[in-house]
């Protein structure tokens, strides 16, 4: 049985490996405020899916987001609400007959080991 000590140590080390790509994400380094990864507004998603788009650690933050059932925001390029992924969002009231392009959201790719993740 391992000392109470390393065990402490290894959930310590576990936990730094789970947030060290944090401090690498594109969101904390932009100059836009968070609100916008939790906005409403189709411009403010569409701003947020652009950061994700570029980030560097866009897989495990998605990953994070998926096994966490996030209830709501965009993580990872991908918009949440109720702990699922939305293909689409649109806006409030009645759909155009004729869709506006300011309505259509940039579509970043989901990482290929995430996949089957996703679709649970």
């Amino acid at each position: 049985m391992a000392a109470p000590h390393a065990v402490q140590e290894n959930i310590q080390d576990q936990l730094l490996v789970q947030t060290d790509w944090e401090a690498a994400a594109a969101c904390r380094s932009v100059t836009v405020d968070t609100d916008v990864f939790f906005s409403e507004d189709l411009g403010d998603i569409a701003q947020a899916k652009a950061i994700c788009a570029g980030c560097p650690v866009l897989s495990p933050c998605l990953e994070g987001a998926l096994r966490r059932r996030e209830p709501w925001g965009v993580w990872g390029g991908q918009l949440f609400l109720n702990g699922k992924m939305l293909a689409t969002k649109r806006r409030r009231g009645r759909p155009p007959k004729n869709p506006r392009p300011s309505d259509s959201l940039p579509v970043v790719p989901i990482p290929e080991h995430l996949i089957e993740l996703a679709s649970a």
